[in-house]
């Protein structure tokens, strides 16, 4: 199966170069970038605990070894086929995506009774710490006893869902713009929070970190809406230009 990737086209990078010719210039230059999104919320949140602080490689081996066990887990207890799984949805895995491109993760759905069903130490010797287990356990506890209900939240402004997801375990400020961007596919993210954001717009305007201080950041926010995203999007390219 192909990735889910974040739609956008001649409509936002127009938009953007005439509003910052700089970033224009580097989005001719760069061409289309294609970013995967995992469009389901829970599933989102799962991947984004279990990323934190850790190397994107380290992440998605930790990440394959939690499906993985998740989908074992509901075989034996159920005795089901894959099939039968997946029709049940109690979890459901792209098993062919991880089995012939593992870095395909937009395909794949976890279900929040699913990861209940696991306890802390299974799930801590899948590589993850204590605190992560927590966060995931006690986030799939609001899923199922309806804390917090995915098919209203993602209709909130993006204001509104930020002071939801918020209040969860494990989730600040910088984990509630990933998912903004990455699972709901909002347009108009520019994350502070985010620091190769910030050296990208450093690199791309000449600025010192000093100069790039919270109005400044706030200007270029204005300046790129209602496309934010999409610039975050080569901001984080030109972050890592050698």
């Amino acid at each position: 199966m192909q990735r889910k990737l974040f739609q956008y086209g001649e409509l936002e990078t127009a938009h953007l170069s005439e509003r910052d010719p700089k970033l224009g210039a580097a989005i001719k230059r760069i061409g289309f970038l294609e970013n995967e999104v995992i469009p389901d919320l829970f599933t989102a949140i799962c991947f984004n605990i279990i990323s934190q602080q850790v190397a994107y490689k380290a992440a998605l081996t930790v990440w394959q070894r939690f499906c993985t066990e998740l989908a074992k887990a509901e075989l034996a207890k159920a005795e089901l086929t894959e099939a039968e799984l997946a029709e049940a949805e109690l979890v459901q895995l792209g098993s062919d995506d991880l089995a012939t491109d593992p870095d395909i993760i937009s395909n794949i759905v976890v279900q929040p009774t699913a990861v209940l069903t696991l306890n802390q130490e299974i799930l801590q010797a899948l590589g993850l710490s204590w605190r992560k287990v927590s966060y995931i356990r006690g986030i799939a506890e609001m899923f199922v006893d309806g804390t917090i209900n995915p098919v209203q939240l993602i209709n909130l402004p993006d204001d509104e869902i930020r002071q939801q997801l918020i209040k969860l375990p494990g989730i600040g400020n910088w984990t509630v713009d990933m998912l903004l961007m990455f699972s709901l596919e909002r347009p108009d993210v520019i994350s502070w929070h985010d620091l190769a954001l910030r050296r990208g717009l450093m690199r791309l305007h000449q600025l010192s970190a000093e100069d790039l201080n919270r109005d400044k950041y706030e200007s270029y926010r204005r300046l790129y809406s209602p496309y934010g995203t999409i610039a975050s999007f080569y901001l984080w390219h030109i972050a890592h230009e050698k």
